[in-house]
């Protein structure tokens, strides 16, 4: 009911930035919370970034100071701006949105930092 598509993925250096998008289609409801996920090679999925309906926000502390989640909830977007760019930062990043234990997953985008 809720389809996810990400896009803005893709080669960034060490200390470089790269701006993630996601937008959200379908049954939303007004109350919700979006964010996203990595999964590196070999890796669990991890939390990055989490953000409320009303603005609240949540981060991992290894993207703490460095990548900023926002939301503009007329276009039904959520981005994560991601600076200063580590090399463990590579990693497929998924968008998820979740609302009432409903959960949606994007299809994934591939971001790779060079060192």
């Amino acid at each position: 009911q809720v389809q996810l598509v990400e896009s803005g993925g893709g080669l960034g250096q060490a200390g470089g930035s790269l701006r993630l998008s996601c937008v959200a289609s379908g049954s939303i409801l007004k109350i919700n919370v979006m964010g996203w996920y990595r999964q590196a090679p070999g890796k669990q999925r991890e939390l990055v970034a989490s953000i409320t309906s009303v603005g609240s926000t949540n981060y991992a502390d290894s993207v703490k100071g460095r990548f900023t989640i926002s939301r503009d909830n007329a276009k039904n977007t959520v981005y994560l701006q991601m600076n200063s760019l580590k090399p463990e930062d590579t990693a497929v990043y998924y968008c998820h949105y979740r609302d009432f234990g409903l959960d949606y997953w994007g299809q994934g985008t591939q971001v790779t930092v060079s060192s």
